[in-house]
């Protein structure tokens, strides 16, 4: 079909608002100008809804993903397509209310269903086979936090440090705090200032803290942490005059309500809130992800609708730069979630997709039916607005305030009264298309949805529809933890034992610990890693994992020795173009006794040399060091074995295309590194159409303009026709009657064969000004089908790009294995001692590095 067309969306056909028809012209939207955002406004029945699964479905058709915000429940509508059209397709999900009123069975119900939707395919040019396109290149799933009927959702990561840097993107960092807090804080119950309010504050800085350190918070880390801060002082005070400790009891008896609920288990299990793993399937395949809240209250849709966002912002950030559309984040409803005025937690992120996603080529659409509820001064970044029918005049108003901003913003002039008039008329399904990137506004009528637009489904029919629809892993695992590729070089392994636990009877002797480390060869390099866990929050996370009230009896700083090689691995094949380089920091047991150095058992560190120490931190003591360890000749082996171990089994196995001369890197998942290829070849994709679009319109034009001059010769010759008609008739009127009249007949007759010929000869021109315009048109015809030919055929040739890929393995030279710094080091404990709630005492060692 002609609307095939790659990276430009088939939403329906123009409409005469004035003449009340749907004329034969499709209107293709280009997919690239939802990078610069859409707002789709329309009450109740305007065909909203279709019109924005007709969006999402083309989108699907694109190979771009989708997160979908689906308040109300009918996006769930879009895993509703059958490409066979049987009646029984339908049955299961018909609304039996409306087979009552009609008076059928709801199989007579389901049989018109599914006739309807044949018929209206048809109507618009559509099939069975289309839907099976659809079902094809998109994967379609629904998820429900806080519930189990659809996939449910697990919220934990949403509190997990984010890979992001304090010293580039602090402010960012600070804006997701905030309405991380904030919408924390509205699930208990509080609307709290981030600026007055204490408890905001609190809870900010404790965000703050553990995510400078690259610590993961979740909610009961986050309790234990209010009643004893790690930090000591917020503003000028201490923490207890700011906040007594009687009141951050209080506020974490209400945090802890939450989690002690049955019902909030939902929220801790399921797919982790990990953005790549919405976008795309572990193979790859691009997934729209559909979020049902509607059975949420209204601080659990903020709070997760907030948290959501946020992800999204992190991940969106750690993408590259594109022109081209990457994803879409379309949220069905939102109304309450980004108002003119009062300021929910899920507003700033929301302005902060609309300001910065367009970079990074993310779309975002936002609908509602209530326009007054949108700020559209955070609007003026939406470069498409869809308008349907409006319920008031003050509704109108609103819309065109807001089309009058983005037109400010954009330096164009807008024809108010002209969109008031065509507002004025809508009907239902029919749109006002106003494209900051077209040179004027259309009007045009709605494709009919391949997706049956059964309306919100019930829990019931969730469950049903989702069945068999299960968790994804993590979208961070590595390679060689799914089937299509591996990377084995060098992985993290079981940590040497960094806990001892004992039972110690009260009053027990303390063990000799060394005030100041051995001295050890000078050819033996002696380093100390850095403290990055505090005392207090070393106290927090035993407390955490005992599960219960303990009491500290005493706490010290431990180093205790361990063998540390840092360097680079460097992979290479100049003829695959392969140029990997990876850090390694492992971090192995010291051998004595019996006691073997094995690399294997090595633990991976994140850390790079300029983080080492070179002094240990005061009042701090020191483990007993093996004396195998003091020898230069036994270090300088273990760093040979070091040496040999890297070379033996490192390597990275790479998945490749050939076409896109593009390999995976290393610890990139194969959902990521598909996600990637996709982007690649849609750019480029895009690239090569515009090339070709480019080329043709030339020829397309200079036809156009020929046929338009074509057209007018046609049209005066048309005219001269008539006229030569209108004149012989006349003449041989005369001749007739001058005959009756004994005038002199012949001259007459002559004259009046001169006007037959000249008739004659006029209707000859006709014909073949006639067979010109014919000839034209066929010109034109001909040249847009090699167009559409010539893009179908880049279409294809970019979409077998990436199912076409291959592994390779790369393996390091012995001069690629460098190692930069090998030696002794300290590694820091905090040696906890403690009596549990039975008052039994015991010693532990955690880790402070």
């Amino acid at each position: 079909m002609d609307f095939e067309r790659m990276g430009a969306f088939y939403l329906g056909k123009l409409y005469d608002v004035a003449e009340d028809e749907r004329l034969n012209r499709l209107l293709m939207y280009d997919a690239r100008d939802l990078t610069t955002h859409a707002v789709c406004v329309g009450m109740t029945g305007s065909g909203k809804t279709g019109l924005c699964i007709d969006l999402l479905e083309e989108a699907a058709i694109d190979r771009v993903p989708a997160i979908i915000i689906d308040p109300k429940g009918d996006m769930t509508n879009l895993l509703l397509s059958f490409p066979d059209l049987r009646p029984e397709d339908f049955r299961p999900w018909i609304n039996p209310d409306d087979a009552r009123r009609k008076g059928l069975s709801e199989e007579g119900f389901a049989a018109q269903q599914a006739e309807l939707w044949r018929d209206g395919l048809g109507e618009w040019g559509q099939s069975g086979e289309r839907i099976r396109l659809l079902r094809e290149t998109a994967d379609f799933a629904i998820y429900t936090p806080g519930s189990d009927a659809g996939v449910p959702v697990s919220i934990l990561q949403s509190f997990a440090a984010p890979s992001l840097s304090w010293d580039t993107d602090a402010e960012m960092l600070r804006e997701r705090i905030q309405g991380a807090v904030s919408a924390l804080l509205g699930l208990i119950g509080l609307k709290a200032d981030p600026v007055q309010s204490r408890e905001h504050i609190l809870l900010s800085n404790l965000f703050e803290h553990f995510w400078r350190q690259g610590e993961d918070l979740d909610l009961p880390k986050l309790i234990l942490a209010i009643q004893k801060p790690p930090i000591r002082k917020l503003g000028v005070f201490d923490v207890d005059t700011f906040f007594p400790e009687a009141d951050r009891f209080e506020l974490a008896m209400r945090i802890n309500s939450i989690i002690a609920a049955p019902a909030f288990e939902s929220w801790l299990h399921g797919q982790p809130l990990d953005v790549g793993g919405f976008l795309a399937t572990p193979s790859g395949k691009p997934r729209h992800s559909i979020f049902y809240i509607a059975h949420l209250s209204d601080a659990e849709r903020m709070f997760f609708v907030t948290m959501l966002l946020n992800q999204i912002i992190t991940w969106m950030r750690t993408q590259p730069g594109t022109t081209s559309l990457r994803a879409l984040v379309y949220m069905d409803e939102i109304f309450g979630f980004f108002p003119p005025v009062a300021n929910p937690p899920s507003k700033q992120p929301m302005l902060t997709l609309l300001k910065q996603a367009r970079a990074f080529g993310v779309g975002v659409v936002l609908t509602t039916q209530n326009p007054v509820d949108l700020d559209y001064k955070g609007l003026t970044n939406a470069g498409t607005w869809f308008i349907g029918r409006l319920q008031t005049e003050r509704d109108k108003m609103r819309v065109l305030d807001g089309l009058e901003s983005v037109s400010s913003q954009a330096g164009e002039a807008l024809n108010r009264a002209e969109l008031s008039r065509l507002i004025s008329a809508l009907g239902k399904r029919v749109f006002l298309l106003h494209n900051v990137h077209e040179e004027a506004p259309v009007t045009f009528q709605t494709r009919w949805a391949m997706s049956y637009l059964r309306g919100p489904l019930t829990r019931l029919q969730l469950r049903k529809l989702t069945e068999g629809q299960e968790p994804d892993l993590p979208a961070s695992a590595p390679l060689d933890e799914t089937p299509a590729a591996s990377q084995k070089s060098p992985r993290p392994v079981e940590t040497a034992s960094v806990r001892a636990d004992a039972e110690e009877p009260a009053g027990a002797s303390e063990p000799a610990y060394a005030t100041a480390p051995p001295s050890l060869s000078s050819r033996i390099d002696q380093v100390y890693l850095p403290v990055r866990r505090g005392g207090s929050t070393a106290a927090l996370a035993l407390e955490q994992d005992v599960g219960g009230a303990i009491e500290i009896q005493g706490q010290q700083l431990l180093y205790v020795p361990a063998v540390l090689g840092i360097g680079r691995l460097h992979f290479v094949d100049r003829t695959r173009n392969v140029n990997e380089r990876e850090d390694f920091a492992l971090l192995a047991e010291p051998p004595g006794g019996a006691r073997m150095l094995t690399w294997e058992k090595a633990q991976s560190l994140d850390i790079a040399l300029g983080d080492l120490r070179q002094r240990a931190e005061e009042e701090a003591v020191f483990d007993a060091l093996p004396e195998s360890i003091n020898e230069s000749p036994e270090f300088t082996s273990l760093r040979d074995d070091l040496s040999d171990y890297l070379y033996h089994n490192s390597s990275v196995t790479l998945l490749h295309s050939a076409v896109l001369e593009a390999y995976s890197r290393p610890g990139e998942t194969e959902r990521e590194f598909r996600m990637r290829l996709q982007q690649i070849a849609r750019e480029r994709r895009d690239e090569e159409i515009d090339e070709i679009t480019e080329r043709y319109d030339g020829k397309l034009k200079r036809l156009e303009d020929k046929l338009r001059r074509e057209e007018a010769d046609l049209a005066q010759r048309d005219a001269d026709v008539s006229a030569r008609k209108r004149e012989t008739l006349v003449s041989v009127g005369e001749s007739v009657v001058g005959m009756f009249l004994g005038r002199r007949s012949y001259r007459m007759a002559s004259t009046a064969l001169s006007k037959q010929r000249q008739a004659a000869k006029a209707k000859l021109q006709l014909e073949e000004a006639r067979d010109d315009v014919e000839a034209l048109e066929e010109d034109i015809e001909e040249l847009d089908a090699e167009l559409q030919e010539e893009v179908e055929a880049t279409r294809e040739r970019w979409e077998s790009t990436l199912t076409e890929l291959e592994e390779y393995e790369v393996r390091p030279r012995r001069k690629d294995v460098q190692i930069s710094l090998f030696g002794l080091a300290w590694t820091p404990h905090w040696r906890v001692t403690y009596r549990d709630r039975s008052g039994s005492a015991h010693t532990e060692l955690i880790e402070a590095f």
